[in-house]
């Protein structure tokens, strides 16, 4: 099989592997189609996120769907889980799997992600594809599932008014008739075609999805007083800050988001099979593994919205 593995810093590296062999729980799947995150950005840039850093070579990728080629689901299109926790510690038995300090995620530490042709999985993190649902569609499904998490976060009751400040692939799956700010021109029209506001007004909660200290400026100064800002960006260097006078003046209430629950990627899928959501829209570039070169160049310099490679797709790279 193929598999893309990081180096190091900007060092990608395709190689050919032997392919693998599930173990038992397991299914072979044949990957299909794989969104690149702004997280998969921080590896390439930074070899790392936080304290996690690069000590090996790393397979990226987490927003994945493939084909299950054995056991009795062969043949199969799903959505995979990128996030394997224990089940066993007191967080996971507390109702919060996708904190437990033992979890494997897709991508991230050493966890070889879904950047290869192929991969074995857990079974049960596997979802059923709806037919009318692309297998790119598909590959939002992940990032989906985490704007559910950050909407459960802010509790935004029917009426409310939101604010989302960043509006990469995340910030525009947050986005419904609500106000949204990003300075790249592409991306603010992006939310307005999907209904946001791009005006200046209090709102109720606040979203950051940019993972920089001005789009949370800008998300703390519009909520009102007693609000709730969600902090679903990752910044550059493992630091935020903020002005605190605004934060305690205010009152506010701030909530970091962390991936999505165990039950958020089953309600993407429900979501998106009733066409409540846009997906395939959110989609700049497709490109073949091979192509590698090309789709990071786009990821780094957030050319577009969402990146997707897709592993069996014939391209023109090397």
């Amino acid at each position: 099989m193929k598999a893309l593995r990081l180096h190091g810093t900007g060092d990608l590296r395709l190689h050919d592997e032997p392919a693998p062999e599930p173990r038992d729980g397991e299914v072979l799947v044949r990957v299909t189609a794989v969104g690149l995150c702004g997280s998969d950005r921080h590896w390439f840039l930074e070899g790392g996120i936080g304290d996690a850093v690069l000590d090996r070579p790393l397979v990226l990728g987490h927003e994945f769907v493939g084909t299950i080629e054995s056991g009795s689901r062969a043949g199969e299109r799903v959505a995979l889980d990128p996030a394997v926790p224990c089940g066993r510690c007191s967080i996971c038995l507390g109702g919060n799997p996708h904190l437990c300090p033992e979890l494997r995620f897709a991508g991230h530490g050493t966890t070889d992600g879904a950047l290869r042709t192929s991969l074995a999985w857990p079974e049960r993190l596997a979802h059923a594809l709806p037919d009318d649902l692309s297998d790119t569609e598909g590959s939002l499904l992940e990032p989906l599932g985490v704007a559910l998490h950050a909407v459960d976060l802010a509790k935004a009751r029917p009426g409310s008014t939101a604010g989302v400040f960043g509006c990469g692939p995340l910030g525009l799956l947050l986005v419904q008739t609500i106000v949204a700010s990003d300075p790249l021109p592409h991306r603010a029209e992006a939310a307005a075609s999907l209904g946001a506001t791009l005006e200046n007004r209090e709102v109720d909660v606040t979203f950051e999805a940019a993972g920089d200290d001005a789009a949370l400026a800008d998300a703390m100064a519009a909520v009102r007083p007693g609000g709730r800002v969600v902090l679903v960006g990752i910044p550059e260097g493992d630091r935020t800050t903020f002005t605190a006078s605004t934060a305690r003046r205010k009152g506010l209430t701030l909530l970091l988001c962390r991936r999505m629950k165990p039950a958020d990627l089953p309600r993407a899928i429900r979501l998106a099979e009733a066409g409540e959501v846009e997906l395939g829209g959110l989609v700049s570039g497709r490109f073949a593994l091979s192509e590698w070169r090309e789709a990071f160049d786009e990821l780094v310099e957030r050319r577009g919205l969402k990146v997707v490679v897709e592993p069996q797709r014939v391209g023109d790279g090397p």
